[in-house]
């Protein structure tokens, strides 16, 4: 990162590849990168995370420029892209791999994701609890290559999104 507005986020909420694409589009962020997080799996790879015994999650690592994007609008994407209320499922996609987290890099992340899921909670948009974990940012693992912006790549997909209304 290489000015003093270059913050990181890291967000887990299913698929990665759609996760990423959600965020890659938003003005201020200036790079996205996949990988898995929240495991004791050491070096994982994408076979190793589908096992679902590594206690990873498929997650998005965002780096922004907090001067054109701020944090609150990121956790704002966040809650539109995925459904926080289902434990280790986010579509046909199950397992552990594909649960809601928010990795917070500090104190102000922390507080600010708190109060966005409490906000969020308190708002009804979701009938049932959310579950979304919120957690200090563990170590970060970057997927394989073929994972990175892969939408990208292969000029568009799906994964499973909700409406982003």
């Amino acid at each position: 990162m290489n000015n003093n507005n270059s913050q990181l986020a890291t967000f887990a909420a299913g698929c990665f590849w759609g996760v990423e694409e959600a965020f890659r589009k938003i003005p201020g962020v200036k790079s996205t990168m996949v990988g898995y997080t929240g495991g004791q799996f050491k070096d994982p790879q994408y076979h190793d995370v589908c096992s679902d015994k590594t206690g990873h999650a498929e997650a998005v690592q965002v780096e922004f420029d907090s001067s054109q994007v701020s944090y609150e609008k990121l956790l704002d994407v966040f809650w539109k892209i995925h459904d926080p209320t289902t434990l280790y499922r986010q579509g046909p996609d199950i397992g552990s791999q594909y649960r809601s987290m928010i990795a917070f890099h500090d104190a102000e992340q922390e507080t600010i994701a708190k109060k966005s899921k409490d906000a969020m909670e308190k708002s009804g948009k979701f009938k049932n609890k959310i579950v979304t974990e919120i957690v200090p940012a563990p170590e970060f693992y970057k997927a394989e290559e073929y994972h990175q912006k892969y939408y990208m790549k292969i000029g568009g997909g799906s994964c499973y999104m909700p409406s982003m209304e």
